[in-house]
Parts: structure tokens; sequence; C-alpha cells
């Protein structure tokens, strides 16, 4: 499919598995941003979805139209996460907030950058296991009040 002179879907897909990689990329941004949004953070919902989103399509626009590297591509989102994680990190004193967000929309980032190349199972299982993660925090209370 010609985009602007550009001809997109050449090397990762069809415009079908390009539009289908990015309904992907969105459903997995969806299952991490529900837990974030019941716990009412910053980054929720809409946020982990976008992050997601983005960084697939990113990864196959960069790929696709220009050949870039994908280690460039990689890099440049890696980057970009950085500003949005480095925004939700809060201190004052001697607490600090804000930390598991950052580190969620990081990993979501790269859960899309995954499923921008292909990778779905990998960007799955990821997801899952963040989702599964973010869940603990009632047993990460429990092991503080443990004595060792």
């Amino acid at each position: 499919m010609a985009f602007f002179g550009l001809e997109l879907g050449t090397v990762y897909g069809t415009s079908i598995e390009l539009i289908v990689k990015l309904v992907i990329a969105t459903a997995l941004g969806a299952l991490v941003g529900f837990e974030r949004e019941t716990k009412r953070r910053p980054a929720g919902f809409r946020t982990n979805m976008l992050v997601c989103l983005g960084s697939c399509l990113f990864t196959v626009v960069s790929a696709s139209a220009f050949s870039i590297d994908p280690a460039r591509i990689a890099a440049g989102i890696v980057t970009g996460i950085g500003f949005l994680g480095a925004g939700t990190i809060i201190g004052s004193g001697k607490s600090i907030q804000g930390i598991t967000t950052a580190a969620t929309l990081w990993v979501v980032a790269g859960v899309g950058l995954a499923v921008g190349v292909g990778e779905y199972i990998l960007a799955t299982v990821t997801a899952v296991l963040v989702f599964s993660i973010l869940i603990m925090k009632g047993a990460e209370k429990e092991i503080r009040k443990t004595k060792f």
C-alpha cells in the first residue's frame, strides 16, 4: 500500500497484518492498563493502551517505510518512554512515588515493540506477567510485615 509515495507493509506484513498488530498491541496495553486504572494510578487504562499502540506503530512504520535498523527504533522508543516515566515519578522527602508506574510504562512499550516485530507470544506472555506482578501488591505488603 502506498502512502505519501512510501510503500507500507512490505517488510512487516500486509496492511491487514499491520492493523492486526495495532489491535493486538492496544489489547495488551489495555490488559495492563486495566490494573493500573483500578488502582487509580496516574498512567491508567488509556495511557497504557496508547504507549503500547504507539510503540507498535513506530516499530512497524519505521521498519516498513524507512528501513531503519531495528535497534535504533527500540532505542528511540525507550528514550521517549523514559521521559514519560520520569514524569510519573514524584519524590517528596524520604518518599518516592510512581516508580512502579514508570516501570510499567517501560515494559508496556516493550510489549508494543514486540508486537510490532511479530513476536506475539513474547508480547502476550510479558503482558500477562506484568499484570500478574501488578496484582501481587497484597503479597508485597505481607512480605514487608514479615520479620526475617
